[in-house]
């Protein structure tokens, strides 16, 4: 996809953004927005032709804000990509790693970076609203004693000088992000299917439900349960399902899914994502 409009959640220079510009290309354009409901409101709006969240880190989990926006906005996932998320320190210019006192960046970065920041002395760590956000804030405030964890990308957005690449703990460190948009775009190729469901609140309901796919050798590639808000000790399941080629067993799962639940969405199918290292 080319030459679109992409919200995103964060300053120019987030990982997010460096996602958006993996699967859209270089000549869209991208749209920072201060927090991920304000990417689905933009959406919502049709002020932008698409928007990408990330939806779970393979280390850290799911992004649980998010999962509870796809259920409370009508928009449909069109596409996914895992991104390799390489963790950078960096500071103002000519300045030295024994001259930071404090470090600034989203909890998630922080803890993702946790065992090689513990072995800085005499350092503050401050959780931050964004990654490239904490990078932006060093540069516009010219603070000389602090540094960011942040990306490559916000490094040369906000001029900042690189004191330790790729800090992250371990190496196999991917955040998936999915893209959300108000019209489906058809799938091509090895695909899924994303739903939300919450199950009749009777024994072996959430059994019946994952019948409905076993039955037709329907892989399961996720489940994620969520409280349901407004029905006390009740959940939302959230699945991942590959489909098959014609979504015909898909479909014959989803309309025996109805019988065994109390609340049913599909929230998009949608092309397997690349993987980008």
């Amino acid at each position: 996809m080319k030459n679109k409009t992409v919200a995103f959640q964060g300053e120019y220079g987030a990982f997010s953004e460096q996602a958006a510009v993996n699967y859209f290309g270089k000549n869209s354009k991208f749209i920072p927005n201060e927090n991920f409901r304000d990417v689905f409101e933009i959406v919502k709006k049709g002020k932008v032709d698409f928007g990408i969240i990330p939806i779970e880190n393979s280390l850290f989990g799911s992004i649980i804000q998010n999962y509870d926006l796809l259920r409370e906005y009508n928009l449909i996932i069109v596409g996914e990509i895992f991104l390799r998320v390489k963790m950078n320190l960096m500071s103002l210019p000519n300045v030295k790693l024994s001259e930071i006192r404090n470090v600034y960046s989203h909890p998630q970065a922080l803890g993702q970076t946790d065992k090689f920041l513990r072995t800085l002395k005499n350092i503050k760590i401050h959780p931050f609203y964004d990654t490239a956000g904490a990078a932006k804030m060093i540069f516009e405030e010219k603070k000389i004693d602090s540094a960011a964890v942040a990306s490559t990308q916000a490094a040369e957005h906000y001029q900042l000088n690189i004191l330790k690449r790729n800090i992250e703990t371990d190496d196999e460190n991917f955040t998936r992000f999915v893209i959300i948009s108000k019209n489906k775009i058809p799938s091509v190729g090895k695909s899924k299917t994303s739903l939300i469901f919450a199950t009749k609140h009777v024994t072996g309901s959430l059994q019946n439900c994952l019948v409905a796919f076993s039955n037709r050798k329907l892989n399961l590639l996720k489940i994620e349960s969520r409280p349901y808000v407004g029905h006390p000790w009740q959940y939302l399941f959230f699945v991942d399902i590959e489909n098959d080629r014609n979504n015909f067993k898909i479909d014959q799962a989803i309309k025996e899914l109805k019988n065994n639940t109390t609340y049913l969405k599909n929230i998009g199918s949608y092309k397997i994502g690349k993987v980008i290292k």
